[in-house]
Order: structure tokens, then sequence, then C-alpha cells
């Protein structure tokens, strides 16, 4: 077969994954307000895992209750959660799939803030409003920057505690280490503002503080947004160059990554992750549970309601993606981080083609690829591909209904024309609530 590349395995650091495919940070809100974990979290893992894929990268897990992007989100900021993380990574490791805890920090990119944060500000590298929503935030001090950086280290050790392949920093799509990044978005004035190097700096110093709590064994990548494309917002600056950002991951590798997981994007959603449609009817019915988050929600959803007002946001936000495909989004950009550096690098964007993926890996533009909305719409995706196939029967439309439904409604595909009715659909969504996984859609049809 031309795509036998895709099934080879790959060594990341220590952590050897039995082929190229890792899901990349995608989650529900499946867990408690306290950051405990459930067993509906362990499905829907487990669910992915059956599917033949050689490594999960978990959804964003918050290393501080104040860096939550949404409620019911497991977390990582206490030492009473590792049993939980324990007994889900064994879930994993049951079907030779390996498990990335991916640590994160909102920054002021915080949706729907909950019950921990209702009377606290968001804590970011500025105290700039973040652009979209609105967001409010506070410029961190020097002392809780620090204090952050000790927060990541801590939730390393705790994954490692917990039996976890290893760990992820998400330095990508607007979360707090991007804020740190971007030059469109860092305005301080002190060590971590102002040169690439100072910017850099807040997520140099998470490596050598996670090295040095847990050794250079355990496996720790990063995912970087290869450019910013921060003016989604007009007016906004552009944010990091892709030059920029090969300099960053330059350092990270001397700092002693062992992985890159590139992206695009200063802000989550971004016109170009996730790459695809935009479905107004289906924010609109939706959106308005982020309406008291931000100052600018308001205006959003105005845009998305009302027809004569929605070719101002069509606008607004398409231009970015003109001329751009949606398979591969990333691909040139991974490619060029991939010749600067020495370290295994992984695409994300839209991927679900086994010939364009088995081509890119052949060429050497790229080792590995991450997909959420492909694996979403076909947990058994790998299985096409041994098929002979080059897509699934039902391929994902990357209508993003996905992630329009998010704020409401538990995680899943939302477009109908995948399925034979609706309750097929609300049944597949829902699975992940029994206690005995259902089969894979290929096994059930």
């Amino acid at each position: 077969m031309a795509n036998d590349i895709i099934f080879q395995p790959l060594n990341l650091g220590k952590v050897t994954i039995k082929n190229r495919i890792l899901r990349s940070s995608l989650s529900g809100r499946w867990d408690n307000e306290d950051g405990s974990g459930t067993q509906t979290r362990i499905n829907w893992e487990t669910k992915f895992a059956r599917g033949g894929i050689g490594g999960i990268i978990s959804s964003f897990v918050p290393v501080t209750m104040h860096g939550r992007i949404l409620p019911n989100y497991a977390t990582i900021h206490t030492d009473d959660h590792i049993p939980f993380w324990r007994e889900l990574g064994a879930a994993v490791h049951r079907y030779d799939c390996k498990f990335i805890m991916q640590l994160s920090h909102s920054g002021r990119q915080q949706d729907m803030p909950g019950l921990s944060n209702q009377n606290r500000i968001a804590l970011s590298s500025t105290s700039r409003r973040e652009s979209l929503h609105g967001f409010p935030c506070q410029a961190m001090t020097t002392a809780q920057v620090k204090d952050t950086i000790a927060a990541f280290a801590e939730g390393a050790r705790r994954a490692r505690e917990a039996g976890l392949d290893g760990v992820e920093l998400h330095g990508a799509n607007g979360y707090l280490i991007t804020q740190f990044l971007s030059s469109g978005i860092n305005d301080r004035k002190d060590e971590y503002g102002g040169s690439l190097e100072n910017r850099a700096r807040f997520l140099l110093d998470i490596i050598d503080a996670i090295r040095a709590k847990v050794g250079r064994d355990f496996q720790l990548q990063v995912k970087i947004s290869a450019i910013d494309y921060n003016n989604v917002v007009p007016w906004e600056g552009r944010g990091n160059t892709l030059k920029e950002t090969i300099q960053i991951c330059k350092w990270v590798e001397e700092h002693g990554a062992d992985a890159l997981h590139v992206s695009m994007g200063s802000l989550f959603p971004h016109p170009l992750n996730p790459p695809g449609g935009f479905a107004f009817d289906t924010i609109t019915r939706n959106y308005d549970a982020m309406l008291s988050s931000g100052t600018r929600t308001l205006r959003n959803y105005f845009l998305f309601r009302y027809r004569l007002l929605r070719p101002i946001f069509y606008l607004v936000w398409f231009r970015q993606k003109w001329g751009k495909p949606i398979e591969g989004v990333g691909a040139e950009s991974a490619k060029a981080i991939k010749q600067a550096v020495s370290i295994p690098v992984i695409s994300t964007g839209g991927w679900q083609t086994g010939s364009l993926i088995a081509r890119h890996i052949h060429a050497g533009d790229f080792d590995a690829v991450s997909m959420a909305r492909g694996l979403l719409a076909n947990h058994d995706l790998m299985d096409f591909w041994r098929q002979g196939k080059d897509v699934p029967d039902r391929p994902c439309t990357h209508c993003n209904k996905c992630l329009l439904n998010a704020p409401k409604h538990p995680l899943g595909c939302y477009e109908l024309s995948r399925f034979p009715d609706f309750q097929a659909m609300v049944d597949e969504i829902t699975s992940v609530y029994r206690e005995t996984p259902p089969p894979l859609m290929a096994a059930a049809q």
C-alpha cells in the first residue's frame, strides 16, 4: 500500500507510537466542577484509542483552576487528581495507544469562566482585552509568572506519577503561552516582553522547570502556532511570523523538547484553526451561552443572528482563508519548521486523506499528523485506510458544527447528512455516557 508509511512507528523522545496518527486536543465538558474527572471522559478517550491510532493528546488540561477555558474540564492542579489520570491512562494503554497530557492555561482566553473564576479576572501577559470576544484580563506580575511556571512543572510531575507517556505544552492558538510569545499580544516591558527572546522566555522557563522536576527521560513536546495571523480583527497587530516561530522552535529544542506540534492562529477558534465552514444558524443557537464572558460578545451575536449583518462577519472572518486549503492548511509551515530542527514535527490542520498524509511524510515534510474532527467523525479511520480506501465512506465535511455546538451541548459530530436520521446522530454523540462502550462506526454499519 502506498500509505504504508502511516502505519510505521515513530519515536517521540523516549516514547514510541505505533503509527503516525495522533488525536489532537479535543474534548467536551465531561468532568466535575472541581476539576475531578469522570468515567465519561475515560469512555471518551478510549473510544479513540480503540480505533487504532498511535497516540492521544489529551484535551486542554489546566495546571491551575484559574487557567480553565470552560467549567467541567478535568484539571491537574492537585495531587488528588493523580489517581483519575492514572486510571484513564491505563484504560488507553489497553489498546496499545499512548497518552500525552496537554498542560494548559487559558490566560485571557476564558470562554466561560465557571464557578471557580466568577469573581476573578483572568491573568495574561497583557491587560488588553482579547480582541474577538473582549474577554477581560490583567497582566501577570513577575511573581505570578513564576508561580505559573511552577504550576506547569508540577503538572508534569503529576502526569509522570500517573503513569502517562508524556506531556505537551499548549503554546498555540491564543492560550497563555501564545499570549507571551506573540508580538501582537504581549506588550510587557519587563524580562518577559519586548524582544523575541524575552517573549519566548516564559515558554523556555517552563521547559527548564519541567526538566528540573521530571528529568530528561520523560517525554515533552510543545504545540506552537507557526504563524499568528493575529489580525482576525483587522486593526490588531499581525503577531509572530514563521521566521520568528522557527527561531522559537530552535530554542525549544535546545532547552530539551522532544517534539513539536505545529498549528496556526493566535486565538481559538481562528479562521485557519479549525479550517472549514461556519454554520451561522448553529452558532446563533449556542453563542448566547458566552454573552456575559466578554464586552464584544453581543456585537458578535448580532453579526451571527441577523442575516443582513452576516456578510460583514463573513468578509472579516473568511478573508484569511482565501487561497488556502482546508486539509493540510499548515503543511508548508510544518515543513519549514521540520527543515530547521532535528526533533520530530507533527502537523495538524484538517487531515483525513490517507494518500495526502503519506505523501507529506514520505517527502520528509513532517513526521506525523494529528487530527481532531477527522477522528471525531470516524473514530476507526485507520481501518478504512487498511482496507485500501483513501477516505472513509462518510468523511468529515469540515462544517465545524461540532465546535459551534460545544458551548451548550456534548461534543460530537452534528452534521446530520452523515447519519441515517436525527436519532442516530444523538445516539452516537451520547454514546460516551454509556457504561459499556458501543461498537465503532464501521463495525456498526
